[in-house]
């Protein structure tokens, strides 16, 4: 495809699997070290970005959780979020719906309303000067028990009007979906929506009971789905959509290489997969970056780019009424590239 990288970051799009702790760059870590004066244990951003060699999900997870303890008061969640925003700007994204994980700060002392405020203050200011459309997704942290998640929730709700959904993520092995039904169950009859990272780490089974227990809106990851032929059809004809993040599931070693990914299988299946890029600071790319690895490594076509920018789209928690002016866009752009 001729001068790929620029159809596919002109293209209009929706990211809806960021971490927003994962978007935090060496060097704003580093920045933030200085300011809150905490102590890193790597002498240097390139030092840091060497110990990026990650042999599965918890190296990652030790690394992240690391680094997000530099954030600390709201000028850090906004900046952090700003700049994010201005790299999802740049890759075309239109509409972005975000994960935080409370918890990961509320654990070590910073107020949930220091971190939601900073979030969204970025979020309503990259509205108006962008364009970009948000949703706010507040995550569980799986490790950490049911009892925990259920306080954040508690938490939260002052704050219901800024937050569309629950999502649970970190570290998936060894803790199924079955673990959060009664805080999913209370998310629910509070009026919010609910995701969870399945089928990453974890067995195709995991996704079963992400959708018959949580009673998911979306499955974040979902790559092993085609390990359960059942399974497969079932998210087929339910149309549930997979947010997949190929960089970062290369880097855990998912696959060994991005050649290897199956995101043109599950397209040519049906299913509706979408491409997101999770935590872009650690794995190597924003949004853009991942649509561009999988385009060359397995030699997507101009007709399936357009049709996973389609599925963002269609997989987002936007109004009917605005996702088909996106979609209206996205084939108005097609048209004329």
């Amino acid at each position: 495809m001729q001068d790929a990288a620029s159809f596919i970051r002109g293209l209009p799009k929706a990211e809806l699997h960021l971490h927003i702790e994962g978007s935090l760059e060496p060097e704003m870590l580093f920045e933030l070290a200085a300011k809150h004066r905490v102590a890193l244990p790597y002498t240097s951003v390139e030092a840091l970005r060497d110990a990026y060699a990650f042999s599965d999900l918890q190296s990652f997870l030790d690394i992240y959780y690391a680094g997000a303890n530099v954030l600390r008061d709201e000028e850090d969640f906004y900046a952090l979020t700003r700049a994010y925003l201005l790299h999802a700007h740049a890759d075309g994204v239109v509409h972005t719906e975000i994960f935080f994980d409370p918890q990961t700060h509320t654990e070590r002392g910073i107020a949930f309303d220091t971190v939601i405020r900073g979030i969204r203050r970025a979020l309503l200011e990259a509205q108006l000067e962008l364009g970009i459309t948000h949703r706010l997704i507040l995550c569980f942290l799986r490790h950490l028990s049911a009892e925990s998640a259920m306080a954040t929730l508690r938490q939260a709700l002052p704050y219901r009007d800024w937050i569309t959904a629950v999502g649970l993520d970190s570290s998936e092995r060894g803790h199924p979906p079955s673990k959060f039904v009664t805080v999913f169950d209370r998310a629910r009859a509070e009026g919010l929506l609910t995701v969870a990272h399945a089928g990453e780490e974890g067995p195709p089974a995991y996704i079963v009971e992400a959708l018959d227990l949580l009673h998911v809106s979306r499955i974040d990851h979902g790559v092993r789905c085609l390990e359960d032929e059942a399974l497969v059809q079932r998210l087929v004809r339910e149309q549930m959509p997979l947010t997949v993040c190929p960089l970062s599931n290369v880097m855990l070693k998912v696959f060994a290489r991005a050649e290897d990914h199956n995101l043109r299988g599950l397209l040519q299946r049906g299913l509706c997969v979408t491409v997101n890029s999770d935590d872009p600071a650690y794995f190597g790319g924003y949004v853009a970056e991942n649509y561009l690895a999988m385009q060359r490594a397995l030699q997507l076509t101009r007709a399936e780019l357009i049709q996973l920018a389609r599925n963002s789209i269609l997989a987002s928690f936007l109004h009917s009424s605005e996702q088909s002016r996106h979609l209206a866009a996205i084939e108005a752009y097609a048209a004329s590239h």
